[in-house]
């Protein structure tokens, strides 16, 4: 009686080891999960920026294109071509 009594605590113990490690194995993933989460939003935003950004250097640009041209045409119309 004594030996089954000390060999259900012994399976009792490793059963509740188990357990602990699998939870700690889940709470690290789910923690790592949420740093990767965290990581590709910092990269999402930065990649908005940087098209945000671009977006507005195309629109300077074709503006100052587009002033060019009325400046020539205007430069023409002047000239009486």
């Amino acid at each position: 009686m004594i030996v089954e009594y000390a060999m259900k605590q012994v399976l009792d113990s490793m059963e509740n080891s188990v357990k602990l490690r699998s939870q700690a194995r889940a709470e690290r993933r789910a923690e790592e999960a949420k740093n990767a989460k965290k990581d590709f939003e910092k990269k999402l935003m930065a990649a908005e920026t940087a098209k945000t950004e671009l977006d507005s250097l195309a629109m300077k640009a074709k503006g100052s294109q587009d002033a060019v041209l009325r400046d020539q045409l205007m430069g023409f119309m002047m000239a009486g071509f």
